[in-house]
């Protein structure tokens, strides 16, 4: 949020006087809380009692801000009314922001009939009075986010206007007409497929047995989610004796059969031109995905199998029957039940991490609160922790599983975000939920009930995914099998393997209670993306100059949409559109190539790498993976820094380089002749991935570091049930004699945007200064609250 919101908190501004807490104390956890975790920096994160108020923070920012994104504090509103010419300045300055985007000789003309309107209230033409309307009111209810955006949005919009013929939009209403998207394969529409829709929770053996079907087939395709149950079900096939292909996104390896007639492949590689006997899609609730939805959409539809074999929840029941009759296919249904049993334990850990038995996984929703709950586990425990989340590699991921699933290491406990929730194979006994709550970009928002169930699921599971090469057991026995699991040992009974479920803090128990306890609802739509054939069509309509941006919002605005379906939401993509737009000799087909790439333009950083693979094809020119100076291969020559902060940044530097790679990796196999050093790249992506490896075993607090905050022991604050701003803040642990330094300098511990010395009850703060997000308004014009452009789910094809 921005700093002006934070001078303009109350609670900040003039903290009450609560016993137990300093004034000052109170003021530094606020600030940092409302800072957000992206913008602490390095020295916040090394020093302990820093990262303690920033937690304590967190919780009085669930208190104090509401969840509607007009942030109050105590019901009253933290931003001002703006006058007319408050509001008239705003739109002026992005009007004169957008120019420098927008090199079309008509934008003037279009400056000028938009300023005449918001002074004279007369507009030129009805449109023009509906684009001042629209600025206007996201000035107003939005606090002017996005307000460029939209601004270049409404340019295109009035230039096509004016260039659009009555045929040509009649044309351009057909194009957009995708009520009828099972239309769109015409192959598959010619058999007489039967779909087999297995379905159940977590651990019920649903994938087990299409899995065991595909085995008897002579060809068939395996899709799933994540490249980690890809390579994992390849691996299972050609141990079983069925020779198979493996297709990701950045990868392909091809069996050592020439004839192999087995496939396994991320869903967005399904290959829908190929006839074969049997194909699982597994997943297949995630057709819903705001995002990613497409893939399981145009997979169901195109695939030409004769036998289809869904994996998914119960709540996609409803929604696939609907589809089958529309395509004609015969479905049949089997329900499953889960194997072992899964209880919600009455009682948390009370915040006790020291409580803690072998084979838990304490899940946290923060790459920060990740690593901090690693080391503070380590340090009580004196047991190594194994991490798990979305940002790292997936070899990565799957290493430092198998290090938490051997029973033969110390490494007794798990920490990991939602990336468990699929994909791996894991022996959890317990999952305790260290929040309930994940930043969504804006704001905190509850996890939903569907995940923390399909995560807690993960508890109490027979065996791992290990055992799956192994000779197999007894028909009968076959029928307790899990997905991708093997053979329950005689020795191994559903009492020995309870998963059980709860939270590190009271507060959030009934919520996870809840959710466990109730269905969720029904999957209503089914995902879907025009084909690249559709939107090279739909761009012929507008000038050579149009930027593909909004070309897509465009097709996204006027497409007619049956009610069983959705359009994929456009994050991403646009941002990629709107990187490599300068880049020139590039067609449509290699923009829409790139905007499919994974690359998540929530990173400043992922940019420059992007528009240079894109001036590469643009060029025409050889792009070397040694080439090309943004990927900064310099990074694997540093020396590992020594204090632990550092080290979890050069981590992160670590694992961009990773990403940066894998789209390289990802364009050899679009763009051949242009990034033509594919075995370099893999042998480079292998070094950093051995570098990662390292670097997580070295942050560690077990290395000598001692106990965490000197002369006192950390606990994390959370506040007790019907907790009261009035009563004593319990820290449990609050023996802090040992400290030398004054309230003073723990409140000056903070970190805004303002880039000037200000003093803080008493203290000069020397505070840093952050860049400021591109759209966010100036503080002299008004005070709004930061805008973050929302977070993207974690690409994994």
């Amino acid at each position: 949020m921005l700093s002006g919101m934070i001078e303009g908190c109350p609670w900040a501004r003039d903290p009450p006087k609560i016993p137990g807490l300093l004034p000052a104390q109170l003021a530094a956890c606020i600030r940092l809380a409302l800072c957000g975790p992206g913008n602490l920096v390095p020295e916040q994160l090394e020093d302990p009692l820093a990262m303690d108020l920033y937690f304590l923070g967190e919780e009085m920012n669930e208190i104090f801000v509401e969840e509607d994104q007009q942030y109050t504090v105590q019901g009253k509103p933290e931003f001002p009314k703006l006058s007319s010419d408050e509001i008239k300045a705003v739109i002026s300055s992005k009007l004169d922001e957008a120019r420098q985007s927008i090199k079309e000789p008509t934008y003037d003309q279009f400056v000028n009939d938009i300023t005449r309107a918001l002074e004279t209230n007369h507009a030129s033409s009805d449109q023009i009075g509906r684009i001042v309307d629209s600025l206007r009111e996201i000035v107003v209810e939005q606090k002017a986010v996005g307000l460029t955006a939209q601004i270049k949005y409404a340019y295109y919009s009035h230039l096509a206007a004016q260039s659009s013929t009555e045929s040509s939009l009649e044309d351009q209403a057909k194009l957009t007409d995708l009520r009828y998207p099972v239309e769109w394969y015409p192959e598959a529409r010619h058999l007489q497929r039967t779909i087999h829709l297995h379905v159940g929770p977590t651990n019920s053996g649903k994938t087990y047995h299409a899995l065991k079907r595909l085995e008897q087939a002579v060809s068939g395709v395996y899709a799933g989610p994540l490249r980690l149950l890809a390579h994992e079900v390849y691996t299972r096939l050609n141990a079983r004796g069925k020779s198979c292909h493996l297709v990701t996104g950045d990868e392909r390896r091809m069996a050592e059969d020439e004839d192999a007639k087995m496939l396994s492949c991320t869903v967005e590689m399904v290959p829908i031109n190929i006839d074969c006997d049997v194909a699982v899609i597994d997943e297949i609730q995630m057709l819903g995905h705001e995002e990613r939805g497409w893939a399981w959409t145009q997979a169901l539809l195109g695939l030409r199998a004769k036998e289809l074999h869904l994996c998914g929840e119960e709540r996609t029941v409803p929604l696939i029957r609907e589809l089958a009759a529309a395509m004609g296919d015969n479905l049949e249904v089997h329900h499953y039940q889960r194997l072992s049993p899964l209880k919600t334990m009455q009682k948390s850990l009370m915040g006790n991490l020291g409580s803690l038995r072998k084979g838990d996984c304490v899940v946290a929703f923060s790459k920060l609160d990740i690593h901090r709950l690693k080391r503070v586990i380590e340090d009580k425990t004196r047991k190594n922790v194994a991490i798990v989340y979305g940002n790292l590699p997936p070899e990565i991921r799957a290493q430092q599983a198998a290090l938490f699933n051997d029973v033969n290491n110390d490494y007794d406990f798990l920490v990991a975000s939602d990336a468990i929730g699929m994909g791996l194979n894991l022996s959890i006994k317990r999952i305790v939920f260290g929040a309930t709550t994940k930043f969504n970009g804006f704001i905190k928002v509850p996890i939903e009930g569907s995940q923390i169930k399909q995560i807690a699921g993960r508890a109490g599971r027979y065996r791992t995914a290990a055992q799956a090469t192994e000779k197999e057991p007894s028909v009968d026995r076959q029928a307790s099998l899990e997905n991708q699991g093997s053979a329950v040992t005689p020795e191994v009974s559903p009492a020995q393997n309870l998963g059980l479920v709860t939270t590190l803090w009271p507060s959030d128990l009934p919520w996870v209670q809840t959710a466990m306890a109730s269905q969720a609802d029904p999957i209503m739509t089914a995902g879907i993306f025009p084909p690249t054939d559709i939107i090279v069509r739909f761009s012929a309509y507008f000038p050579p100059s149009t930027p593909l941006s909004y070309i897509l919002l465009r097709l996204h605005k006027i497409s007619v949409m049956h009610p069983r379906f959705h359009m994929c939401v456009l994050k991403d993509q646009l941002g990629i559109a709107d990187t490599i737009e300068p880049v020139k000799n590039l067609t449509i087909a290699d923009r829409l190539l790139f905007c499919a790439a994974p690359a998540s333009m929530k990173e400043d950083a992922m940019r420059p790498v992007v528009r240079a693979f894109a001036e590469c094809v643009g060029n025409g020119a050889a792009g070397g993976i040694l080439d090309i100076p943004v990927l900064n291969l310099r990074h694997l020559d540093k020396q590992v820094p020594g204090r632990s902060a550092d080290r979890i940044e050069f981590l992160g530097k670590l694992e961009f380089l990773h990403r940066a790679i894998v789209l390289y990796l990802w364009l050899s196999y679009r763009f051949a002749g242009v990034f033509n050093a594919q075995a370099m790249a893999f042998y480079v992506k292998s070094i950093v991935e051995e570098r990662i490896q390292r670097m997580l075993t070295m942050v560690s607090s077990r290395q000598g570091q001692g106990s965490i905050v000197r002369g006192r022991t950390t606990k994390f604050w959370k506040p007790r049930d019907g907790f009261d701003l009035t009563q004593n803040l319990d820290f449990e642990d609050a023996d802090n004699e040992g400290s030398s330094e004054s309230n003073d300098t723990i409140a000056a511990r903070v970190h805004t945007r303002d880039g000037a010395n200000r003093q803080v009850y008493g203290a000069t703060v020397k505070t840093k200064t952050l860049p400021r997000p591109k759209d966010e308004i100036d503080p002299s014009i008004i005070v709004a609250s930061s805008e973050r452009e929302p977070q993207r789910a974690e690409a994994t094809a």
